[in-house]
């Protein structure tokens, strides 16, 4: 380029700086209502501002006016599919949760009932300060406050929007998490399957497997072969509903075909005295009030709270993870908050009404899922059937087997095992296939929260490595352009004579400013020992593209100022292009933009590279002319 070609470029402006308050309010609106729920409010009279503030809080009234006739026939027999299921899994807290969870929550697919790690955790945290044997009702009253406290905490965190940490459970961790627990629950349904009374209540594979083949001389094959037979009746009616869209319907009534058939022949065979567990007399009525029961002001208030925020986290992270999970399938988003605040509101109220904690257990969700429900009435359907159930119907769910419940989960649970999504991980990030099989092996030979613990401490692990050490690069110039682009990514790229251009893809902060100081230092040395061994124009300007560096501290601050040394005692020059707002102004706040000169801060890469290029052959054509000096206008 010659010297009648180049232009004064443009200075990079220093924006103003903004009140530290509306600094703070602008970066805790950005965490916290990323969203932005209020702007639907603007402009708005009082009547339609409180019919949308109804409508953000309580979902159902929002969707509620579009539901079809459609939709409802899915959701009926949807609903009464799961309440099949909830009679032996929990019936009295099938009832009230499901009803508030329906009206507030955001999953078109989450069944609510009771889970097993909650009911663990509550016997076990509760069962170190009071026998349920020697206080049963000290103990009820603890368990019943223990389940208020989880509600308390999870709305909480919905009230307090910290929904994004829902963020955190990934694709990866998602498809590996659903396996994982579609495996365990299959494993555990070898319980119903082969007839045992006495089962483990651990869902790891090795308790499973020991528990099944400790007890050989228990398996009945009466209950093995009717299980077999209706999960192979369940299994081709889903293969012909694939085969055929007209044959949705079959698939759908499969299970409660098979809960109605199972009974029948149950009931006409008396199979029940020859090894079919049935599920046998309930107790019928509602749940009666509870609130009276929940006691502040024990001595073991302390332990209650303790057990509450932790079986409220489980259940939370649980719940959220089957709902996500399931989102993925139908292709729609759930509202982290929305879900903490309807999980906390449901615990709350079934605390009032008798019931323990209740969160979105995989098993049922899975099965409302597979029977083709389309909203949350289908909730609404199950706490109905499960009234009617309780107050009328319970001589007739005494003939009906386990083995068929078991069943109609194995089929539900086998369509969510996604080995193609597993082979697609492989193929286009390795670091994703190791989170979801992490996740998978986690929740299979652990737990739920183990390989969920796992998948995301992987997660979180990568995300620090790529702050810590983010990625720079050398740029060359595409040819018959003023591009530049990284030489890996583009190898017809040349570089320019002289000068080594930098891109820095990442923000600078205290974990990285250490690694890119002696990163970019190692660039500026090989770079010139290249130039050294081939003969080439010695290397004289350094330009850092900045272009992707959002923010900086002060670590990052320090970082260039000794970067600026490193150059200057190589009686280099630097050069900054495109820095951004935060950064220029950081920079200007430290007196850096001072130290280095207004003039060698530019827009663009090509504006520095102009610049260097003009640099070099004014010093060319005039050796008297210093490299460290430019004009003001520059």
């Amino acid at each position: 380029m010659g010297n009648a070609d180049y232009e004064c470029p443009r200075r990079v402006s220093i924006p103003p700086s903004k009140p530290f308050f509306n600094s703070l309010k602008s970066g805790l609106k950005e965490t916290l209502f990323p969203d932005d729920p209020f702007r639907q409010f603007k402009n708005q009279s009082a009547s339609r501002k409180l019919l949308l503030g109804l409508q953000y809080f309580v979902p159902i009234l929002e969707w509620a006016p579009r539901y079809t006739f459609e939709f409802f026939k899915s959701d009926l027999l949807a609903g009464i599919t799961i309440a099949s299921l909830a009679v032996p899994q929990g019936i009295n807290s099938s009832f009230v949760p499901p009803l508030v969870y329906a009206m507030m929550g955001s999953s078109k697919d989450l069944a609510v009932g009771t889970v097993a790690v909650g009911s663990l955790l509550i016997s076990s945290m509760l069962g170190k300060e009071v026998n349920p044997n020697e206080n049963p009702k000290l103990y009820v009253q603890l368990a019943l406050t223990a389940t208020f406290f989880a509600g308390v905490f999870q709305a909480s965190l919905g009230f307090l929007r910290l929904g994004f940490v829902v963020d955190f459970l990934s694709h990866a961790t998602i498809v590996g998490f659903m396996g994982g627990a579609a495996t365990v629950v299959c494993l555990q349904q070898l319980k119903g399957i082969l007839g045992l009374v006495r089962f483990t209540h651990a869902t790891d594979l090795q308790s499973v497997m020991r528990s099944v083949f400790s007890q050989t001389s228990q398996w009945r094959w009466e209950s093995g072969v009717l299980g077999c037979c209706f999960l192979l009746f369940l299994l081709l009616t889903r293969y012909f509903s694939k085969k055929k869209a007209t044959f949705f319907w079959i698939n759908a009534m499969a299970p409660l075909t098979s809960v109605i058939l199972g009974s029948v022949l149950v009931y006409f065979t008396d199979a029940e005295r020859h090894g079919v567990q049935v599920i046998g007399q309930l107790k019928k009525g509602l749940n009666p009030p509870s609130l009276s029961e929940l006691d502040f002001g024990s001595p073991y208030l302390m332990t209650a709270v303790k057990t509450g925020v932790i079986i409220g986290v489980i259940a939370l992270a649980e719940g959220i993870a089957v709902g996500r999970s399931f989102a993925m399938f139908k292709n729609y988003h759930i509202d982290g908050n929305k879900e903490m605040v309807a999980f906390g509101m449901m615990n709350i109220a079934g605390s009032c009404t008798s019931c323990y904690l209740t969160a979105g257990p995989f098993s049922r969700s899975a099965v409302n899922f597979n029977a083709g429900c389309k909203t949350a009435v289908s909730n609404i359907v199950m706490a109905t059937a499960v009234m009617i159930t309780l107050l009328f119907l319970t001589p007739l769910f005494h003939y009906t087997p386990l083995v068929v419940l078991s069943s109609i989960i194995i089929a539900a649970m086998l369509g969510l095992i996604d080995y193609e999504a597993v082979i697609h991980l492989w193929k286009l990030d390795k670091f994703d296939f190791i989170v979801c099989m992490s996740a998978y092996v986690g929740v299979v030979f652990g737990s739920v929260e183990i390989g969920l613990v796992i998948a995301v401490t992987i997660s979180l692990l990568r995300v620090l490595l790529s702050v810590a050490r983010p990625r720079t690069f050398v740029l060359g110039n595409i040819p018959n352009s003023v591009t530049y682009r990284s030489i890996d990514q583009y190898p017809d790229a040349k570089s320019v004579p002289g000068v080594l251009i930098l891109h820095i893809d990442a923000p600078i902060y205290f974990a990285n400013a250490s690694y890119l100081r002696e990163r970019i230092s190692r660039w500026i040395y090989e770079e010139e020992e290249k130039l050294k061994i081939s003969g080439e124009t010695g290397l004289q300007y350094v330009i850092l593209d900045m272009s992707s560096v959002g923010s900086i501290d002060t670590s990052g601050i320090s970082m260039f100022e000794e970067i600026k040394k490193v150059v200057d005692r190589r009686g280099l020059k630097l050069l900054l292009a495109n820095p951004r707002s935060e950064v220029i102004k950081k920079l200007n706040n430290s007196k850096f933009i001072e130290n280095i000169g207004q003039e060698w801060i530019y827009l663009t890469v090509a504006e520095a590279v102009a610049a260097c290029n003009f640099m070099l052959h004014t010093c060319k054509s005039n050796p008297e002319v210093e490299y460290n000096s430019q004009d003001d206008n520059v």
